[in-house]
């Protein structure tokens, strides 16, 4: 499925948990833990996070690295999570009797939890050139401490 730029799409998988029963700003502080994190990291987060909704969280980024991995073959220890969203869900209207013949409104807030993971390259290649970089700047400080004494 071409994107509307020019940028190649890169392989991956998505999951969806519609009308979860929990509110969407607790579950989008959960999701903000996530995002962007390798996916095996990811389930990690999730796994010892204190809050409800990293339960189910957890289904759905579980769910997505399966699709990834059965439907489109991918590695999952390769996944990223790329993307991580919460949209409001219809909200269940109930009334709480209080003093006087009043009452008053709960409502029980659901949400639409989506989460996708991407493929991408390993990560050694990466960590190598990282070792690379501190030796090239320490060279050139030693012989500018060396031209400073010769002076």
């Amino acid at each position: 499925m071409p994107g509307k730029g020019d940028a190649p799409v890169l392989p991956g998988a998505r999951a969806v948990a519609r009308y979860v029963r929990i509110s969407p700003m607790k579950a989008r502080r959960v999701v903000n833990l996530v995002r962007g994190l390798p996916a095996k990291e990811a389930l990690t987060v999730l796994q010892f996070a204190p809050q409800a909704a990293s339960e189910q969280v957890y289904k759905v980024l579980a769910s997505a690295i399966a699709n990834a991995e059965n439907n489109e073959r991918l590695d999952p220890d390769a996944l990223l999570v790329s993307e991580a969203f919460v949209d409001e869900g219809p909200t269940m209207k109930r009334f709480q009797p209080r003093a006087q013949g009043r009452a008053y409104r709960i409502r029980k807030r659901t949400c639409h939890i989506t989460v996708a993971v991407e493929a991408v390259a390993p990560a050694a290649p990466r960590k190598s050139a990282n070792k690379a970089a501190p030796a090239k700047q320490t060279a050139p400080a030693e012989t500018q401490s060396n031209t400073e004494g010769a002076e």
